[in-house]
């Protein structure tokens, strides 16, 4: 096939829209030009912001993610996150022990829960806390910890220490990417280590995170797919990630 600059990079952009990634060789070989001149290709695309490259590849948008305060975060996806929080609070049962984690999510998931029969509440999230502890009969335990301003939680080893002391029926987790082969991460390294001693410390893993968290990635991993029981998401979440999330044995809860 010989195709000029303009036709190759058509292609590529369609070939990015249809399988989600493009390959430098495979590349080469169906163009029929050097591995140099599809690199230079990508460069001249990703400086134009319409891919992003990665080890020998490249795809539609940076699946890297910076760090936004907790008030930005509130603003983005509301609707989506109202949705996923009155489903979260179906999951939950009389006598249930849970860890609520932090994040815009998990938050909305505490405003729409309502006074339940034996119900604690361990949570990292301060918002969270002040939430839960004006309902009756929902007993509230803070973590401790050192406080992160830009999520109003805390983080650290105390919190840490505090988890190894109790057992919980379920985790509600917020997270800032869901890649599929990375798993579930956080944009900062202590927040992805207590969330690790979280996910030690209950007996289910659910994950409440709108479909723009899929495919994105940040600076703390904190665990694999392997380890989430459920993940519940919104509508916008595409075909092929929800296909191989089940594939995965994720349950899956779109509202």
């Amino acid at each position: 096939m010989s195709l000029n600059i303009v036709d190759r990079h058509k292609l590529i952009i369609q070939k990015l829209e249809a399988d989600g990634f493009v390959n430098v060789h495979d590349l080469s070989k169906e163009f029929g030009v050097s591995l140099v001149t599809i690199r230079k290709d990508l460069k001249l695309l990703e400086e134009k912001k319409l891919l992003f490259r990665s080890h020998g590849k490249a795809i539609p948008v940076n699946p890297y993610i910076t760090e936004n305060h907790v008030k930005v975060k509130a603003k983005i996806h509301t609707k989506e996150k109202n949705k996923i929080a009155i489903a979260a609070v179906d999951t939950l049962v009389s006598h249930d022990s849970i860890i609520i984690a932090s994040g815009t999510s998990v938050i909305e998931f505490a405003r729409h829960i309502k006074p339940l029969e034996g119900l604690t509440v361990l949570t990292a999230s301060l918002n969270t806390a002040i939430i839960l502890s004006k309902i009756k009969g929902i007993d509230v335990i803070q973590l401790g910890g050192m406080v992160r301003r830009s999520s109003a939680s805390v983080i650290g080893p105390v919190g840490e220490k505090m988890l190894a002391e109790f057992t919980f029926t379920k985790l509600f987790l917020g997270v800032d990417g869901i890649d599929l082969d990375y798993g579930l991460t956080t944009t900062n390294l202590m927040e992805a280590s207590l969330n690790k001693e979280m996910i030690k410390a209950s007996q289910k893993l659910i994950v409440l995170a709108d479909s723009s968290k899929f495919n994105k990635k940040g600076f703390g991993r904190i665990c694999g797919l392997n380890e989430v029981d459920e993940i519940i998401t919104d509508s916008g979440i595409d075909e092929k990630t929800k296909t191989r999330l089940l594939e995965l044995g994720v349950e899956l809860t779109i509202v």
